[in-house]
């Protein structure tokens, strides 16, 4: 586990240096004009996924007030930087396609999957922690809040990664398929390294 700000840090840099040419292309790929539908895979899969990118970095920064661990620290300032850096993105674009970012629709209608949470307590998406778990983890300490924190991230990045794929398989605009099948890819490799964590700390994924 010393190899950790490696590879994360690497995963990183990757997911950034995406990003930054993401966006830089979006001009050239929408100067046609041709933009997707309100109720596109392309439109559904910008909106939900920044929703749920907030509460990833909504959990992150908690977490960081919890504990000293520096590994747990790293995990999870690189997860807030990134999701919140891939949530401004979607959020633009929004704006470009100068499409609404809500819709009345129920989460994942896109993917045909719109009953797939009942959204009580706050768990408007599969992966999604309800209000009651966001309020436990801020009540919790050292060991205790890692631990938590770990199972939560690795629930919220299973559902993160479905939806990513399911844009894969079903968005037409180049760039946002591009950016999901980064985030399929770096998220699962995120999910082997949080399981690998939580072994270290005596746990597994599954909360009791």
């Amino acid at each position: 586990m010393r190899q950790f700000p490696l590879i994360v840090g690497a995963a990183v840099t990757a997911l950034v240096a995406t990003g930054a040419i993401t966006y830089a292309v979006a001009g050239d790929e929408w100067a046609s004009g041709v933009v997707p539908a309100a109720d596109s895979a392309d439109a559904g899969f910008a909106r939900d996924m920044a929703v749920h990118h907030q509460q990833a970095v909504e959990m992150s920064y908690v977490v960081r007030d919890r504990t000293d661990d520096e590994d747990v620290r790293r995990l999870a300032y690189d997860i807030a930087q990134t999701q919140a850096n891939q949530r401004g993105m979607m959020l633009g674009w929004l704006d470009l396609w100068e499409l609404p970012k809500v819709s009345a629709d129920p989460p994942m209608t896109w993917m045909g999957m719109g009953g797939s949470a009942s959204g009580e307590d706050g768990a408007l998406m599969p992966g999604m922690a309800t209000n009651a778990e966001m309020k436990r983890l801020g009540t919790l300490n050292g060991k205790q809040a890692e631990i938590f924190y770990l199972q939560l991230m690795t629930e919220h990045h299973k559902g993160g990664v479905h939806m990513a794929q399911g844009c894969v398989n079903a968005c037409e605009v180049g760039v946002g398929k591009r950016l999901a099948r980064g985030m399929v890819e770096a998220q699962e490799s995120e999910i082997a390294l949080m399981a690998a964590m939580l072994k270290e700390r005596g746990a597994t994924a599954s909360r009791p």
